[in-house]
């Protein structure tokens, strides 16, 4: 289970790194529990968590979201616990959701899974 948990492993950002790179936007976000990538949950409409386990195989998240520490193994569809990975553990707590603000379209709801 090495390679599937990091706890050193930093997160990567504040914020889905797929969605700020582009025009995109998010619902909630995940972190990669190997790497520490952040990306977007299933609702969100680019599904960039899902993606980055399907591109690289690491297969466990944890969420990202304030006062929310439950893991996610793809491959089992469980839910679960593990270790504290490193800060911080969340996007911060006066980031809006969904983010980021100016880019949310008025109909988002709309727009997610």
């Amino acid at each position: 289970m090495s390679n599937e948990i990091d706890p050193t492993a930093p997160p990567s950002g504040e914020g889905c790194q797929e969605c700020l790179a582009g025009d995109g936007w998010w619902v909630h976000l995940r972190r990669c529990a190997a790497c520490g990538h952040v990306g977007c949950c299933d609702s969100s409409p680019a599904q960039h968590g899902s993606r980055h386990f399907e591109s690289t195989g690491h297969p466990i998240i944890q969420s990202f979201e304030p006062g929310e520490e439950w893991f996610y193994d793809f491959r089992t569809k469980q839910a679960g616990q593990g270790p504290e990975l490193a800060a911080p553990t969340s996007h911060p707590q006066d980031q809006p959701v969904p983010a980021p603000a100016d880019r949310v379209p008025a109909n988002w709801r709309e727009l997610i899974h």
